[in-house]
């Protein structure tokens, strides 16, 4: 097996075919398409189904690929290293959020002091976040629980707990608290199955013995504020990311006390790169001014 049958292999894998492969390798697709049928040949595998110049993996692929990402990230941590002079001097650092305004303060000190690193920002639910940490699809998540898990690093950032809130012409609007069976008899507007808020105050709720159903399902916490804001609905958010809104008011749960944690979290493997690690002690800092602020 040589070096550059498994980084054809991968990045036909992770590219989703020949030509994409070798469009990001700068080789040409038969070139692509020679190293991974040596391959296949030298080991008597089949790596991919190809149907109508269409590329699968195989559950062989599929095995392969997970080792070949673990390759490839230790492969990318030693060229940081062996650059160590240059590596905060450019790069890119993708980052996968369930709520960006958690990320705000220590994405400012992290750019006063590295600005030549090119940060990507995109949500994602709590499933999300941790599935595209796990696929080298982002380095850093942001998301609304600790991970029991050895494989993370985490960095806590808040704890508040979660609240109702209607637009300011609901009935509801002038009450400062509502009970949790109050809450299941109005028109429920809650996140997506894989959300940590909805799991929350679900579970909250079972606890209880209420059961909660959502009237409207909506995919990302902006969606459901628009549709609180414009449906009549009830929403449920962790305090701090209620944020400033006009049209809608804030109702406290008086009978539950769910919180909703949010942390900054990577794979503990590549906690160890410069550009990671130079993101988590910005975090750290961050936290530590916070704490000093009367």
């Amino acid at each position: 097996m040589r070096h550059v049958q498994i980084r054809a292999f991968h990045h036909v894998a992770v590219c989703g075919g020949f030509s994409r492969a070798a469009s990001a390798l700068n080789l040409t697709q038969p070139a692509i398409s020679d190293q991974v049928s040596k391959l296949e040949e030298e080991y008597d595998v089949v790596l991919f189904h190809r149907r109508n110049r269409q590329v699968t993996l195989t559950d062989e692929g599929r095995r392969l690929l997970e080792i070949t990402r673990r390759l490839f990230e230790v492969e990318k941590q030693a060229q940081e290293m062996l650059v160590e002079s240059r590596a905060l001097r450019s790069g890119m650092l993708r980052v996968i959020a369930d709520s960006a305004h958690h990320v705000l303060p220590i994405l400012g000190r992290f750019r006063a002091r590295y600005p030549g690193i090119e940060i990507t920002i995109r949500s994602g639910n709590s499933q999300e976040v941790v599935a595209s940490l796990r696929a080298y699809e982002a380095e850093l998540g942001i998301l609304g629980e600790i991970p029991d898990s050895p494989d993370f690093e985490c960095i806590r950032l808040s704890s508040a707990p979660l609240i109702a809130f209607v637009a300011t012409g609901h009935p509801l609007a002038r009450r400062k608290t509502i009970t949790l069976e109050a809450l299941s008899r109005q028109m429920l507007v809650l996140r997506e199955q894989g959300s940590m808020t909805r799991r929350n105050i679900e579970a909250a709720a079972a606890t209880c013995g209420v059961p909660l159903k959502a009237t409207i399902e909506a995919e990302g916490r902006e969606a459901a504020r628009e549709i609180v804001a414009t449906t009549g609905g009830v929403g449920v958010v962790s305090a701090t990311e209620f944020g400033q809104d006009s049209r809608l008011v804030p109702i406290r749960l008086s009978d539950c006390d769910a919180c909703l944690d949010e942390a900054l979290i990577c794979l503990q493997e590549r906690a160890g790169g410069r550009m990671i690690g130079a993101f988590l002690q910005s975090a750290r800092d961050a936290l530590a001014e916070a704490e000093q602020s009367p």
